[in-house]
């Protein structure tokens, strides 16, 4: 039996999960999926907000501000790629500027540091290919990015470290609650625990419900993007927004922390909570948005296009309770969910204490991960050519924390076949190698688990 279960192993749970290790605890992660970071923590945008969005006084802007003050700090004990760029809301009409105006003012009351409205000589002057339309910007110079499913993967890396227990393949079915005693189970599977937190993203209502604390409902809304090949990175520097509305913060033009381009994300609430297709309809308003706001995109050189899900929940704010007997929702947890990560991991922290459970410091507690290091020879081993990722790379997100199981994990980790190939020279390689750390046939190698799985048998055993 564990202290606690977190459902989810996103940025969000895997954030609590790290921050409870901090204490004498015991704790246990669940994820449906075969590895971390496979909802919306692999396909957002990589903000790190600044916090000047969202309404003053509600959850959204208190655990944004925090966290994007936390996210340096966290990132360097995590060693993942944080770079604090900035980012700029451009205006191009009147209505615009008055808009930014509030932002500015909201901004400052959310303890926003150092915003300004800028003109648009001033805008001009910090990024040269935005539009010669615009005619004023507000600048948020404490904005960031950070690469979001490494962040994820660090943060369950830490915690297992530290002494959690990671269960992925493990879809919840049932949540039984008898004499103080959580049953959460699959249908392979049931652990127990006296505490449980529902961060299962998307599903957060339906696990709620489940367990009979279904008060809020949650809607996947769909976010399509574009990513450009790095020689595009150095377009602009800053994050660039528009005004944002009531569906979001619109098309960006952001620069990443591994220097490529992205565009995007398109904001269409759907019904599908799997529905990760990308359209034309998507791609053209990417294309057009924006275009609107830069000059000079290269379209040509997209490599590669995506989709991402927000959570969206029905109170307009991040849903944040104690719901019940030892039981924590952490639902709704839209944009600026990544940015708010490490600031929700203290406050639901505080609030399990609140609830009654005793937090003793974990005197061995430690913040930086173990990394495996292969043997040197194998980090001159070049496998991935567009990236330039050796075998030592990838033997090591094979066997760190949580290690890596299919393709897509090893991609997630080492950016092998994230480059202009898309994987298609490095993916066979990459298959053996797992194949030959996991000690299981080639055939049975999968691009993302399930039934991705990259063979079906050997051409000379195949009848015509």
């Amino acid at each position: 039996m564990y202290d606690i279960v977190v459902i989810g192993a996103g940025v969000v749970g895997g954030m609590i999960a790290r921050e409870l290790t901090r204490y004498q605890l015991s704790v246990c992660i669940i994820e449906k999926q075969r590895d971390v970071a496979m909802g919306a923590s692999k396909a957002n945008s990589g903000i790190v907000h600044a916090g000047f969005d969202a309404k003053e006084g509600s959850l959204k802007a208190l655990l944004n501000v925090r966290g994007s003050e936390m996210m340096a700090d966290v990132a360097k004990e995590l060693g993942v790629h944080y770079k604090n760029n900035g980012s700029l809301v451009v205006g191009f009409t009147d209505e615009d500027i008055q808009a930014i105006n509030g932002l500015y003012e909201r901004g400052v009351k959310n303890g926003v540091k150092n915003l300004r409205v800028l003109s648009k000589e001033e805008v001009k002057a910090l990024e040269p290919n935005i539009s010669d339309n615009v005619i004023g910007a507000l600048h948020a110079p404490t904005g960031g990015i950070v690469c979001p499913y490494m962040l994820t993967v660090a943060s369950v890396g830490n915690a297992m470290d530290n002494g959690a227990v990671l269960k992925t393949d493990f879809e919840v079915t049932s949540i039984e609650y008898t004499n103080g005693v959580y049953k959460v189970s699959s249908p392979t599977e049931t652990v127990e625990a006296a505490y449980v937190i529902n961060a299962a993203g998307v599903y957060s209502d339906k696990i709620a419900a489940m367990a009979g604390y279904g008060s809020f409902t949650v809607t996947p809304r769909k976010g399509e993007y574009m990513l450009l090949d790095r020689e595009c990175g150095n377009l602009v520097s800053h994050t660039i927004f528009k005004v944002p509305t009531k569906m979001g913060k619109g098309i960006l033009v952001s620069p990443t922390v591994d220097g490529n381009l992205l565009l995007g994300p398109t904001s269409v609430n759907i019904e599908d909570k799997d529905n990760v297709e990308t359209t034309k309809e998507g791609i053209d308003a990417i294309v057009a948005g924006s275009t609107v706001c830069v000059d000079g995109i290269p379209l040509r050189s997209v490599i590669t296009s995506f989709t991402g899900l927000r959570a969206v929940g029905d109170t307009g704010d991040f849903i944040i309770e104690a719901a019940g007997d030892h039981f924590v929702n952490v639902g709704g947890i839209e944009s600026p969910g990544l940015s708010s990560a490490p600031a929700i991991a203290v406050y639901v922290t505080d609030l399990l204490a609140k609830m009654g459970m005793e937090l003793k410091k974990n005197e061995n507690f430690c913040p930086t991960r173990k990394i495996f290091r292969a043997a040197e020879s194998k980090y001159h081993k070049v496998i991935c050519r567009c990236e330039t990722i050796s075998e030592g790379e990838i033997l090591t997100a094979i066997h760190t924390n949580p290690g890596a199981k299919d393709i897509d994990g090893i991609k997630r980790r080492t950016r092998s076949g994230m480059g202009r190939c898309q994987g298609g020279f490095c993916m066979p390689y990459v298959a053996d190698i797992l194949a030959r750390e996991l000690g299981t046939s080639l055939l049975d190698v999968t691009k993302f688990g399930g039934k991705s799985n990259l063979l079906v048998g050997k051409v000379k055993e195949v009848q015509a």
